[in-house]
């Protein structure tokens, strides 16, 4: 027994009936609403699923806390460590966690949108029941949806997730990036740019096209508005190649093209653009100047993913080599960008890929799930180096999963 009623009872308002009702009604709601009533319908949603103190907590650009978005009617607090907190386990793995307390259960549900995680939703119980549980999870998917709708014209949560003041040139990059991880069926992938305050020519891009995987990871030269500038102009080129429908070839050659005509020839954007088809997992790529790809197999690195190297975008005018390779089941494959093996230590001496293949081989052992190993690399390694980010660092994970009739990959 818990609040004097039996922990499979439905609890006020989370009958079946009457919680699909509930659900029904926030979604009548929920259009047309202004961004500012969003707050107090989800209190009131909770409310009437026999909850209280709710909060909504959203992951800061550093990925290191959980921050209330502050609102009418939720629970004002502190930010919250996403390591080692209840809140961060139900955010980096996906799924619900419930805590016992003396005045009943607090319940902390990630906020999935589509397959990108916005946040957790936090709310105490008096008890909870398969019930409960399900409405939960059903009311959780909506208010995700909400905050994913309201945030394309509101600058609240934005503004909410900064634990410190933002460069323009990162602003301009926030500004481009699509959600920084997707989870489906066949295959997942996350990413991360550091200084997430203050990078600048450092992005990545990508794109599930029916069961194509695309991606493309940049480093634009220079610093600050510059290089932002040659990033969002890059990152614009392959975009509207990659939708054209041509092959990796014609989208470096009209990134190049792009770059060259804007900028002149002493200007370039190291990249990598991939295509993995997410049925057979075949993966194809060119390299224009990047560190070579990491192939991740049962949690340890066993190879770099080598092939000949294209000139930087920018500088070609040469047809690009295009490398292949076929994954097995369960392969991951990491992508980073120069800034994260070339930072010099204390001692003069460079971090070195290396020291980040030792790295990626101690998180992937302690790490689930390819937004928490991105995560939780990026950390390590940025404090492996000293804290500090000199140059823009990108991390890029994939993993491909095959899917029902896929026949395993062959290395």
């Amino acid at each position: 027994m818990t609040g004097g009623r039996p922990s499979g009872a439905a609890g006020p308002g989370r009958s079946e009936g009457h919680g699909e009702g509930l659900l029904w009604a926030l979604l009548d709601q929920a259009h047309g609403l202004p961004p500012r009533l969003v707050a107090p319908l989800v209190a009131e949603a909770v409310s009437r699923f026999g909850g209280r103190d709710p909060a909504l907590l959203l992951q800061d650009y550093g990925q290191l806390v959980l921050v209330p978005l502050p609102g009418r009617g939720l629970a004002a607090g502190v930010p919250v460590r996403i390591e080692g907190s209840p809140a961060g386990a139900a955010f980096l793995r996906g799924a619900p966690v419930e805590v016992p307390q003396t005045d009943g259960v607090r319940v902390y549900l990630p906020l999935l949108g589509g397959s990108d995680e916005v946040g957790v939703l936090a709310l105490t119980l008096d008890d909870v029941g398969e019930d409960g549980r399900r409405l939960l999870r059903r009311l959780a998917a909506l208010v995700a949806d909400l905050l994913v709708t309201k945030r394309g014209y509101t600058d609240r949560i934005f503004q909410a997730r900064r634990m410190e003041p933002m460069s323009v040139a990162a602003e301009i990059q926030w500004s481009l990036l699509p959600p920084l991880s997707m989870t489906v069926p066949r295959v997942a992938v996350a990413g991360i740019l550091e200084p997430a305050y203050q990078v600048a020519g450092d992005s990545f891009d990508y794109a599930l096209n029916d069961d194509v995987l695309h991606v493309a990871t940049i480093d634009a030269m220079g610093h600050g508005l510059d290089a932002a500038t040659m990033a969002t102009v890059a990152i614009g080129a392959y975009r509207h190649a990659r939708r054209a429908d041509i092959g990796l070839a014609e989208i470096y050659a009209f990134m190049d093209r792009a770059i060259a005509e804007q900028f002149g020839p002493d200007h370039f954007v190291t990249a990598q653009m991939m295509r993995l088809d997410t049925v057979t997992g075949h993966l194809q790529w060119v390299n224009a100047g990047h560190p070579q790809p990491l192939l991740i197999r049962d949690h340890v690195v066993v190879e770099r993913l080598e092939s000949e190297t294209t000139l930087p975008v920018g500088f070609g005018g040469e047809v690009p080599v295009i490398s292949e390779r076929v994954l097995r089941l369960g392969d991951r494959v990491l992508c980073f960008t120069d800034g994260l093996v070339e930072e010099r230590e204390a001692g003069g001496e460079q971090f070195g890929e290396e020291r980040l293949i030792e790295w990626v081989d101690r998180v992937e052992r302690s790490q689930d799930g390819v937004r928490a190993v991105v995560r939780a690399l990026s950390h390590v390694l940025k404090e492996k180096r000293g804290g500090r980010t000199s140059d823009d660092a990108t991390l890029f994970l994939i993993e491909w999963r095959g899917g029902p009739g896929t026949p395993p990959g062959l290395s």
